[in-house]
């Protein structure tokens, strides 16, 4: 796959993905380098892992939050991904856990 091929696709992604999902952050890696030779490679669609951390996934579990990526980035799942890794977060789940207000706790006497 050509450099300029691969630019294209990752930013009609990350076009896709903001304009569906709104996210506070997003991270679209190009990895069909890593897999030359691949039977999903052979015809041209590209392999990519995607970070996206968006309110638009609160209260969804997993497989649902997953399947908004699939959705918002529509046709290109047919015509140009060939394999998707996805890590999908809420602004919450995406803070480290020393940032994280505690839960109330009680102090034993």
């Amino acid at each position: 796959m050509t450099q300029d091929l691969a630019g294209s696709r990752v930013k009609r992604m990350r076009e896709l993905l903001t304009r569906e999902l709104a996210p506070q952050a997003l991270d679209i890696q190009d990895d069909s380098h890593k897999h030359a030779g691949h039977a999903g490679a052979r015809d041209g669609r590209g392999h990519f892992s995607v970070r996206i951390v968006a309110g638009a996934f609160a209260g969804l579990p997993l497989l649902a939050r997953h399947r908004r990526v699939y959705a918002a980035l529509g046709e290109m799942m047919q015509t140009d991904i060939h394999a998707l890794a996805i890590e999908a977060r809420t602004p919450e789940e995406s803070e480290p856990q020393e940032s994280r207000p505690e839960e109330s706790s009680k102090e034993s006497k």
